[in-house]
């Protein structure tokens, strides 16, 4: 399949964040063939869209829980520990795998309209997960979640997606929709034996690791005290050196953000979910200035509570603008980085997050029929970046491709009826309330 799409303004999220004027997209079988001016664009033979707007890639979105969307608003004024012990747990102890697969199914049909085409999840109840994502026809790092709490042992959860891996490889689906990876939870519910082992199996086959690193105050502290740091425990361990993200990373040291740029790990910011639940600022700035690959996530939905990536792009900047008293400290152009090349760049994943040829062509369109773009796509280029990330957002993605494949028309799903999939969530979270 080849397809064309042709609009004012592209942004294809080279690292200089550059704008093109009057700009196409090549797809030819479902990866990027050649971004550029349309006056010198190669001739083409194949479908062609002209479209208004602008035109840019898919978002990543660097953590998530989304199948927490059947427990949205459960627990919303706890601290993160209390949070987890006394709402999630408990709540999550009583699903099966279809409400996994329901919860997951609109949390792609949320994503996907917020103009995410990727979501790294750390979840349970993998099949069904990723069976909704290729039903919505989005994408996914599957994670599965590994802890080690009373009667749940950890060793199980690990080689069961070794098994998994193993037997599909680490990428699958249509064009390579799905990709495995090990999410052993934290360092509070998993021994460092435990995550150098599970670490281990994940280099053994190239495989990402997840992990939530340095959330809270109270976790950090009590780490502190025992390894010195979790960036210091996971490097002693064994853990770092391949593929990791470290989500949140809230309180990291300067000395912990040198051992990340030196093992190459990535972090997912998530600026929502961290001031919801109270848990910190990160310093972002500092991490990107030291050479640590960040992008951004939503976290779960039961603790942000969206999936809106453009979302955290304006707040990741706001909150790094504020603490450090510096207007410049994440502009506009860093913070869509941010949430796109930097969050696939976090993932180890050179395929996504930009529109560059040889790139899976996930492309997003937004239309500037809104307030927020009055004053036109001619004006300057910091404007027009500067009215996307601040004045619009979400609001006006109007449709959405997936290696070439329009999953989202006119602001709705092409694959799943929305409406649907919002009643098969309302009856999971009556059973489980």
């Amino acid at each position: 399949m080849s397809l064309r799409l042709h609009a004012p303004v592209v942004l294809p999220c080279d690292p200089s964040c550059s704008v093109l004027r009057d700009a196409v997209v090549d797809v030819v079988d479902g990866r990027v063939a050649h971004v550029g001016p349309a006056a010198g664009a190669p001739a083409f033979d194949g479908e062609v869209r002209e479209l208004s707007g602008i035109l840019l890639p898919g978002l990543v979105n660097a953590h998530a829980h989304s199948p927490m969307v059947v427990l949205r608003g459960l627990g919303g004024d706890l601290p993160l520990l209390r949070w987890l012990r006394e709402a999630m747990w408990p709540a999550e102890a009583k699903m099966v795998p279809s409400d996994v697969r329901a919860g997951m199914l609109l949390g792609a049909v949320e994503m996907l309209r917020n103009g995410v085409t990727t979501s790294a999840e750390m979840y349970f109840h993998g099949e069904q997960l990723v069976d909704a994502v290729l039903a919505a026809g989005s994408r996914v790092l599957f994670g599965a979640a590994i802890m080690d709490l009373p009667g749940v042992p950890w060793r199980p959860m690990a080689d069961g997606i070794t098994r998994w891996i193993d037997a599909d490889g680490l990428r699958f689906g249509p064009h390579e929709r799905v990709e495995l990876s090990y999410g052993p939870h934290s360092a509070y519910t998993l021994s460092p034996e435990a995550l150098g082992e599970v670490a281990g199996l994940a280099r053994d086959r190239g495989a990402l690791v997840q992990v939530h690193v340095a959330e809270s105050v109270e976790e950090d502290l009590a780490q502190r005290e025992s390894h010195g740091s979790v960036p210091r425990l996971l490097e002693r361990a064994g853990v770092l050196g391949g593929r990791v993200l470290s989500a949140h990373s809230v309180h990291l040291s300067p000395e912990d953000v040198l051992i990340y740029a030196r093992h190459g790990v990535g972090v997912a910011h998530c600026p929502g979910s961290n001031t919801k639940l109270a848990s910190g600022i990160a310093p972002i700035r500092s991490y990107v200035d030291a050479g640590v690959k960040v992008g951004l996530g939503t976290d779960g939905p039961a603790s942000n509570d969206d999936l809106d990536l453009f979302e955290e792009a304006r707040l990741a900047a706001l909150l790094a603008r504020v603490t450090s008293r510096d207007a410049t400290a994440v502009r506009a152009a860093d913070a869509l980085l941010l949430a796109t090349r930097g969050g696939a760049a976090a993932l180890g994943r050179d395929d996504l997050g930009a529109l560059e040829p040889g790139r899976w062509a996930d492309v997003v369109h937004v239309d500037v029929d809104d307030p927020a773009f009055a004053t036109g796509l001619d004006a300057p280029d910091e404007q027009v970046l500067a009215n996307l990330v601040w004045a619009s957002g979400t609001r006006r993605v109007k449709d959405v491709w997936v290696a070439g494949e329009r999953v989202v028309a006119d602001g709705e799903t092409t694959r799943v009826d929305r409406r649907e999939a919002q009643a098969g969530v309302r009856e999971v979270a009556a059973r489980l309330r």
